[in-house]
This record gives structure tokens, C-alpha cells and sequence, in this order.
């Protein structure tokens, strides 16, 4: 192309409708790409899950400001946190055969501080794979060193992100924590009691903090939900006792507890972005 025909169609090459589409972030980001946007962060998790086997998780929620080390019940916290991590990954499955062969009861977390660190701590040390399902905060949540670098993830949509917790979780164990891990935990329980999700053993660490900060017998006094909805979880007190705890409530080592990944719970969570 000489140089005043280059020139002649500078204008349209410079505009931003010639970029290729896969190519164009003003366009990608845009209102009418959200959907598309969504359906990326199903399949980049998904994608990377597969190739490592991943059949199945055992889902961890607990407060991201426990810290090893503290005083009191915070650093006794960590420390079950991370021994079950150490437990459930050497018992459950996570770390039969290589990458490309299945896996069940693979840790997962949220990817951050605190208990999700502990929990990935413990996994890691046994050289089991674990997951860390990382949100995009106001103040931005950074992965701790613990979850295995490949499955290590980052999700915009609170929706997505849930998604993948529930859609292969084999059971949903909590440690204590504030609004977060309430907000992971009440998903669940709903799911639960509305059929949306399979009957998977809920476990509740520390009875006397979750039954001081939630009245969940106040709940079935003033009716506002059935006395076996309660029924939907139970509780233990140390990092054995959750493991014996999710074994009686059901739970099976291997393939026999293992859910369809592709018949993914129903959310609630509003798409926003």
C-alpha cells in the first residue's frame, strides 16, 4: 500500500469498530457482553478443573481475619482449619493418581487469608492439589500462597464464583467467620432446603460461637423455618471430629459420593457488573 493510500484510510483503521472483536476490551467490557463475560468465567474455571481431575470438592468457608499464632480461639482455629485440610486431602481423595485422572473431595476455598489460607495450607503440605476461588474486591483480595498455583482463580460475578462452589462441593464444612462466610453458608443451607442442591453433610465448627451469634432454635420458636430444616447441618469442634462428622452424615471417600459437576445449583445471586 503506498504511502498516501495508507494514509487515505488512517481514520478507519484507527477506529475502534475495525479491532477484532475477541481483540476489543471497550467492547468486551461493554453493557451488551455481560452475558459473555459470565459464560467466560464458567468455562476458564471449568477448563482448568477438568484438566486436573477435579471431580468433586470438599467447600471450606471460615474468616479471612483468623491468623496463626493469635491468642485464644483465632489461632486454635487456624490450626484445626489447617489440620483438616491435612486430613480431608490425604483420606478423601484428592490425591489418588496424576493430573488428568480423577480426583474427589479436592479442597476448595475462597482463595484468601486467614481460615481459606489455613485450609490450603494443609492440603499443600501434604502435596495434595487444592482450589482457591478468588473474588475481585473494593480493596483487593490477593490469593494466599497455599492454593495450587493452577487452580487458583479470580471471578468478577459473586454468582459465578458460587456456582463453582456449589456445582461439584461433596460436602461444605464452616469455620467460624463474619458476614462473608454467613453470606456462603445461608446460600447453601437455602439451596439445601429448597432441593436445589444434592443432600450433601453441612458442618458448623464450634457449636457454642455458631449458636451464640446465630439464634437458629429463636428461628423454628417464631416459625420461620421447620425444626428438621435444622436437621440440614450439624456441628463439630476439631478438625477430627468434622472429618467423623461428614463421614456419618454420608460423605464416601472416592467415587461413590461423587455429584454430576454438570448439574450445577441453581443461584440466587443477582449478576452485576
Amino acid at each position: 500500500m503506498s504511502e498516501p493510500d495508507r494514509l487515505a484510510n488512517s481514520a478507519q483503521l484507527d477506529s475502534p469498530s475495525y479491532r477484532l472483536a475477541a481483540l476489543d476490551q471497550d467492547f468486551l467490557l461493554g453493557d451488551s457482553m455481560r452475558g459473555v463475560r459470565f459464560l467466560m468465567e464458567y468455562a476458564k474455571a471449568e477448563e482448568a478443573l477438568r484438566a486436573w481431575g477435579v471431580r468433586s470438592t470438599i467447600v471450606v468457608f471460615g474468616g479471612a481475619r483468623v491468623r496463626e499464632g493469635q491468642a485464644g480461639k483465632h489461632g486454635h482455629w487456624y490450626e484445626q482449619a489447617r489440620l483438616f485440610g491435612r486430613i480431608a486431602s490425604e483420606r478423601g481423595g484428592a490425591m489418588r493418581g496424576t493430573i488428568g485422572q480423577p480426583r474427589d473431595n479436592v479442597i476448595a476455598t475462597g482463595g484468601g487469608p486467614g481460615i481459606m489460607e489455613a485450609v490450603n495450607r494443609g492440603a499443600s503440605e501434604v502435596g495434595a492439589p487444592s482450589i482457591g476461588f478468588n473474588i475481585t474486591l473494593p480493596h483487593e483480595q490477593e490469593p494466599n500462597a497455599w492454593s495450587t498455583p493452577e487452580l487458583t482463580f479470580r471471578f468478577h460475578y459473586f454468582a459465578m464464583r458460587k456456582m463453582h462452589f456449589a456445582m461439584r462441593a461433596n460436602a461444605l464444612v464452616v469455620f467460624p467467620g463474619g458476614f462473608g462466610t454467613f453470606d456462603e453458608l445461608f446460600e447453601i443451607l437455602t439451596l439445601r432446603q429448597t432441593g436445589k442442591e444434592k443432600a450433601i453433610p453441612i458442618v458448623l465448627v464450634d457449636k457454642a460461637y455458631w449458636t451464640s451469634v446465630v439464634g437458629f432454635d429463636a428461628l423454628v420458636e417464631n416459625g420461620m423455618v421447620a425444626p428438621e430444616d435444622l436437621d440440614l447441618m450439624s456441628f463439630a469442634e476439631d478438625a477430627e471430629g468434622v472429618w467423623a462428622e461428614l463421614l456419618a452424615r454420608g460423605l464416601r471417600p472416592g467415587e461413590e459420593s461423587v455429584p454430576d459437576p454438570h448439574q450445577p445449583a441453581l443461584q440466587s445471586e443477582a449478576v452485576t457488573g
